[in-house]
């Protein structure tokens, strides 16, 4: 009489890209700094197999003041986080998240100095 059969299950790879715990933390507490400034109102978030994004508005029917976007398949590259300005342009790539928001963060000391 032969053992059973034991087959392995292929890993799946996941459905959509996500932020993790301490990643969407570091955002929203910008998030909730801005808001307390009064510069942001609103934000969205996208999830998709490719990438995930946040994106903050002054005014919800606006298009976003920025939007930071993690991409895993740039890791090894440029970067998976990218900031992107009001017009879509491109403001900070880079390998930590940190570093990318710091414009953000530069702005909101201005803000809240003036």
């Amino acid at each position: 009489m032969t053992g059973p059969n034991v087959v392995a299950f292929p890993r799946a790879a996941p459905q959509q890209v996500g932020f993790e715990r301490i990643e969407l933390l570091r955002i929203l507490d910008l998030y909730g700094r801005m808001v307390a400034a009064g510069e942001w109102r609103d934000y969205a978030m996208d999830f998709t197999r490719d990438c995930a994004s946040f994106a903050a508005f002054r005014r919800t029917a606006e298009v976003p003041q920025m939007r930071v976007e993690k991409r895993p398949a740039l890791r090894n590259r440029q970067g998976m986080w990218t900031l992107f300005g009001e017009q879509g342009q491109v403001l900070k790539r880079g390998h930590e998240l940190a570093g990318v928001l710091a414009p953000v963060e530069r702005r909101l000391v201005k803000v809240v100095d003036s």
